[in-house]
């Protein structure tokens, strides 16, 4: 036991701590500790940082804009190639699935998905930070892309003469659809292009910071309503509905309208294709997902599906049987590269912005989660570069816009990928399907291919489940991803992540306009300081109230501030003063009707006059100036007491005011100026105001401001709350120990025979200022 006690007297001592430092103001802090004043670097300087060019230097350089050079020279032959060839070999085949049916999102020929889901891989494996993502299509990017590419060119636009079509229903016209394709990957390509070029100027000017304003709900709610749009456009796929292709405001709504509308028309043979596809699908992945740690690949089931229902789509004959849609034809072997149509630009970069955005914020969310994973950093503003230039390439030969999709990369990285070799692997299996298997799928029947899409939807859709706990963690939170949500939904992709991205900002613009304050009291014994209304323990100090304001102060807040004051000390400052001088105005009066006597001991009330009422708070407020001299204010009057006037006047139960500044970051000249406001309108009415907690550069915008002058001095500034409440006390413990110069008008109260003020006690210019505005009463 004994030894026991001892083990335990160290940890006791451990808990508690002593410390016995000086009151520190900030004057008296900076006379003892010399501030290190900031150099900056003078021009010259930075001149020569900027052009001095060092071996070192310039293969630092080299190996931020390509960082291939960093990890291939380290590149583990023998542990990691036999793991990137079979994860390579995996994520190619999916690749090669998802690349014909994504191009059923873009509203271009499927053999336009191969494409895109190689050329991509080449740059990016040069590149790119990222060593685990699969870079590709991505179909919520790739409706964005569609979206524009049908609004661009519909088809209407393509309509043969003679044929019987009427108004705006193209349903059973003769289309051009070869023209009409053909434009359609023209306009792909060439806003493919533009998107690269805008994020490879981002990454030049170092703006991937751009992404954080997509927070979290915003991509769940805007990425679910997505889903929902590719799920709407595939469904006429899988039904094999001729529908009008809508874009912009509800549009989602036009769509599904006439899919049901037309819902009679759907192909038996479709629907039951692409039902089976999108029921084996799902449940095959939701089998690799339980038994991912027993299986050590996962099932290709797009793969498998894909292969049988070409098989039996050929065998059966179901276009000529049943008029079953099929893909018909894949071109074999590449395009020659083509120069984008710079006359689009100028339609499309209203879109090409956000489509921009979005691919890369998809991208970079993919990326982190594997960099956390395996302990790497991925460079964001390099990663601008890589998709742009990955882009701009993949533009010239009749691509569309790549980022990563979640899927592929799940593959990728859950067979066992290492580097982005296993990336270059899987380009290679897209390769040889683009030169030698293309013909092969002809006879595949799109429905499979919109089934492929849909099933791969199901962690989007998934993250509806992540509402109710984001509105136990953070109700505004939720509010962000439903309104994103909806708004995606209603407006279309593009509007919606505007609205999203505006409502985000204004909540946070609310919670800073409407930010947390309170009143502040000690915990008996310490210095520390916490919310009155929290703590039952928590004592304020005597004729002290101490605000802490919880936000950077400007000029959206300032009232905030001001309202936060007067419910913290309860009275407003401003009609106090009013009041007084109101008060004063009516003993001016009164001293002249001779109601009131002015003496040395102060203003005392003839005998027999009766003071019955106050003036109730409902009167009128008289807001004009009362012209009473600014000394007469200085009449050393006990306010709270009893008054020979007949004026009600708010108490002002404190004589010192600590305003917390510790989570206050800045201040705008706006906050400055009312701040200066505040401690005049508080000190003319014998309140002291100070601040505490403080942050250092707060002391440089107020120098900034021109704060500080002959009456507003850096010595009611403290280190912490304890500081100010200590230098209060002692300062009051001071002054009562002082005689004061006149009686309170308490006391005078008691006075039965007026004393006659005399001028000839003291010389005039022996009279101190209060005297002197007494005597002016007086007279």
């Amino acid at each position: 036991m004994a030894a026991g006690g001892r083990a335990s007297e160290p940890l006791a001592e451990l808990s508690h701590y002593v410390v016995a430092r000086p009151i520190y103001s900030e004057p008296g802090f900076q006379e003892e500790n010399e501030r290190r004043p900031p150099l900056p670097p003078t021009l010259r300087e930075r001149a020569q940082a900027a052009c001095r060019c060092s071996r070192k230097r310039a293969f630092q350089i080299a190996k931020s804009f390509l960082p291939i050079l960093e990890w291939l020279p380290n590149y583990r032959v023998k542990e990691w190639l036999i793991s990137d060839i079979i994860s390579g070999l995996s994520t190619g085949l999916v690749a090669t699935l998802q690349g014909l049916a994504y191009a059923l999102l873009v509203a271009v020929p499927v053999g336009f998905g191969l494409y895109s889901a190689f050329f991509p891989i080449l740059t990016y494996f040069f590149l790119g930070t990222s060593r685990h993502i699969s870079v590709g299509p991505f179909p919520v990017v790739s409706l964005m892309v569609g979206s524009v590419v049908l609004s661009m060119a519909p088809d209407e636009n393509f309509l043969i003469e003679g044929s019987n079509a009427t108004g705006i229903n193209v349903t059973g016209a003769l289309i051009d659809t070869e023209s009409r394709d053909a434009q359609r990957v023209l306009i792909a390509s060439t806003l493919t292009f533009l998107v690269g070029i805008l994020q490879v100027i981002f990454g030049v000017l170092q703006i991937g910071f751009i992404v954080r304003y997509l927070a979290d709900p915003l991509v769940g709610g805007f990425t679910t309503a997505a889903a929902f749009q590719v799920l709407v456009s595939q469904l006429k796929i899988v039904l094999n509905v001729s529908t009008k292709n809508y874009n912009g405001v509800l549009s989602i709504i036009y769509t599904l309208v006439e899919t049901f509308e037309k819902i009679g028309t759907t192909n038996i043979a479709d629907l039951i294709a692409g039902l089976l596809t999108i029921f084996v699908c799902m449940v095959v992945k939701e089998i690799n997902d339980r038994f991912k740690h027993k299986i050590p690949i996962p099932i290709p089931i797009e793969v498998i599906v894909t292969i049988v229902a070409t098989g039996i789509s050929y065998a059966a004959d179901l276009e000529k049987k049943y008029n079953a849609g099929i893909v018909k034809s894949i071109p074999r072997g590449f395009l020659p590269p083509e120069p984008p149509n710079v006359s689009l630009f100028s339609q499309m970069i209203a879109a090409s912005f956000s489509i921009a955005i979005v691919a890369y914020a998809i991208a970079v969310s993919v990326g982190k989660v594997y960099a956390t994973k395996y302990d790497y950093a991925i460079d964001g503003n390099q990663e601008f570069i890589a998709f742009g230039f990955s882009n701009i390439f993949s533009g010239a030969f009749s691509c569309f816009v790549a980022t990563t999709a979640l899927s592929r990369t799940a593959v990728q990285e859950s067979t066992g990928g290492k580097t982005q070799v296993a990336g270059i692997i899987s380009a290679g299996i897209v390769l040889i399907s683009i030169v030698a298997l293309g013909k092969l799928l002809e006879p595949l029947q799109k429905s499979v291919l919109a089934a492929v899409v849909i099933a791969n939807l199901k962690g989007m859709f998934m993250q509806v489940f992540d509402v109710p706990r984001l509105w136990r963690q953070n109700k505004v939170d939720a509010m962000i991803w439903v309104f994103t949500c909806i708004a995606s939904i209603i407006l279309g992709l593009d509007l919606g992540l505007l609205a999203g991205l505006l409502f985000g900002l204004l909540t946070v613009v609310l919670r800073v306009q409407f930010p947390s304050w309170g009143g502040f009291g000690n915990i008996p014994g310490t210095d520390i300081y916490k919310k009155v209304k929290d703590y039952k323990n928590v004592i304020e100090p005597e004729g002290v109230k101490i605000l802490k304001f919880s936000s950077p102060i400007f000029y959206a807040n300032i009232d905030g501030l001001k309202s936060s004051l007067k419910s913290t000390v309860g009275f407003d400052a401003v009609k106090v003063y009013n009041k007084r001088l109101k008060a004063l105005r009516k003993i001016q009066k009164l001293i002249k009707k001779g109601k009131l006597k002015a003496t040395k001991n102060g203003i005392i009330s003839e005998p027999g006059i009766n003071n019955e009422a106050f003036e109730t708070d409902e009167e009128p407020e008289d807001n004009q100036d009362p012209q009473v001299p600014t000394k007469e204010v200085e009449i050393q009057v006990d306010w709270n007491s009893e008054l020979p006037v007949k004026v009600n006047i708010p108490k002002v139960p404190i004589h010192s005011l600590i305003l917390d500044f510790g989570a206050v970051t800045f201040l705008d000249i706006v906050a400055v100026r009312s701040i200066k406001t505040i401690i005049k309108e508080f000190e003319r009415i014998d309140v002291r105001v100070y601040f505490a907690s403080y942050q250092d550069n707060l002391i440089s915008q107020l120098e900034r401001g021109a704060f500080f002058d002959d009456t507003v001095r850096k010595d009611i500034f403290f280190l912490t709350v304890h500081d100010a409440v200590l230098f209060i006390k002692n300062q009051m413990t001071f002054s009562d120990n002082q005689d004061p110069i006149f009686e309170k008008i308490s006391l005078m109260q008691e006075s039965k025979e007026p004393i006659e003020f005399t001028e000839a006690s003291q010389p005039d210019d022996e009279l101190d200022v209060q005297e002197e505005a007494m005597r002016r009463l007086a007279s």
